[in-house]
């Protein structure tokens, strides 16, 4: 009952503003009221890296971060310059799984074999020139096994040669924030000046597991075969055989950049990359790797948004040929990456106007959703108009006041 007679009396609230609106365009009465000041801070600030924890990581660069925001959890030297042999491929595979979304590839398109890509050594499927794959089947051959010609003859395919393909990668680096790293070939093989970082690295991989989450299927790969069986496929990282939750993602050994792994990860929910630079052996870069995920599985959770029921669905508009504009909540996460049991202490506050003067533009944020904990923000994040809202012309004022009448 009461929430009827709510729901009547802003009825009634709304038909009166429309009425004021109207008669202010005839001269007959008062302006709207103005807009009261939204809350100006930024987007989610979320909980910051654990302080005074050391990790005794076997690598010379580490970082670990949650996979929806970005936060850090845990960084060793994560700013150093360094080598990153056969993870290079998460920049060539991004780019690949570019070009399939916007229609330029299918899993089916050939992909033809140039002498310059059969050259590549370190890890392969062993090409020979002119001989064809399917582009599903590089990927496997990518994902599995590491194949540097198998990677450079995609990096050809997409890019037309493999030094364009490395200028898009340059380029999508540059995009993506990735100021500390150079690419000057598709697979990784050492080449002086192609370095990159471990936070760099983790930036790329969050990228393409965001945008690209197909590159899971093929990360995910134990064994496959090529040729009809007569080439064997075996994934390089063996943390899908021995870590709990593990999903992908890539290996990489080269003699200038030690043994490295970026490493993907889920469990109830949560989402971690682990980046491992500079092990010494393959051991030493799964037990880093192990140690990471297995510290921030122990010390963070995804944990819902809290419950907004009741939360206002439409907001009124004065001055405007329309009554109110509903609202758009779409920017709110599912999740929040709290510290370990503290999703009970969360709560969640709409901070929206009585009214917003016309005109009001589609998308455009008119309040906000602010999350605490314990009293201490943890992130906030905008309202957005879900519809527009034009001014009140002389012409729909006349129309509005008939309409009303009849």
């Amino acid at each position: 009952m009461a929430a009827e007679k709510t729901r009547r009396g802003n009825a009634v609230r709304r038909a009166a503003r429309r009425w004021a609106a109207a008669l202010c365009l005839l001269g007959l009465a008062l302006g709207p009221a103005a807009l009261p000041a939204a809350a100006q801070e930024g987007g989610a600030q979320l909980v910051p890296a654990q302080e005074g924890t050391t990790l005794s990581l076997p690598c010379r660069a580490a970082i670990l971060v949650d996979q929806a925001t970005g936060t850090v959890l845990y960084e060793k030297d994560a700013d150093r310059r360094m080598p990153i042999a056969s993870i290079t491929k998460v920049m060539t595979l991004l780019l690949t799984f570019e070009a399939i979304h916007d229609g330029k590839l299918t899993l089916d398109t050939p992909v033809p074999v140039s002498e310059h890509a059969a050259s590549m050594g370190g890890s392969q499927i062993w090409l020979e020139p002119g001989e064809h794959f399917t582009l599903d089947e590089m990927l496997r051959a990518i994902c599995v096994s590491s194949a540097n010609d198998a990677a450079v003859a995609v990096a050809e395919l997409v890019g037309g040669t493999e030094e364009a393909f490395v200028a898009r990668m340059n380029a999508k680096a540059a995009e993506l924030g990735m100021a500390d790293t150079t690419f000057k070939n598709a697979c990784g093989l050492d080449t002086e000046g192609h370095l990159s970082t471990a936070r760099d690295v983790a930036v790329m991989s969050r990228a393409i597991l965001n945008e690209c989450p197909e590159v899971l299927h093929y990360s995910g790969i134990w064994t496959d075969t090529l040729r009809g069986g007569e080439t064997m496929l075996v994934n390089t990282n063996k943390l899908l055989r021995r870590y709990e939750g593990i999903t992908g993602l890539k290996t990489g050994t080269t003699g200038g950049a030690g043994v490295c792994l970026s490493a993907s990860a889920s469990r109830d929910g949560l989402d971690l990359i682990a980046v491992v630079l500079g092990s010494n052996s393959s051991a030493e870069r799964f037990d880093a790797a192990t140690r990471l995920l297995d510290y921030g599985f122990a010390n963070y959770e995804a944990a819902p948004l809290p419950d907004l029921a009741g939360r206002p669905l439409y907001l009124e508009v004065t001055g405007g040929a329309a009554a109110d504009v509903p609202l758009d909540y779409s920017a709110l996460p599912d999740r929040l990456l709290v510290p370990k049991g503290g999703a009970a202490a969360l709560s969640a506050v709409v901070e929206l106007p009585e009214s917003a003067a016309a005109p009001l533009d589609k998308g455009g944020e008119v309040g906000r959703v602010t999350v605490q904990a314990g009293g201490a923000k943890v992130g906030s994040w905008p309202v957005y108009a879900g519809a527009g809202a034009a001014r009140m012309d002389f012409d729909a004022a006349v129309r509005l006041m008939l309409e009303s009448l009849l």
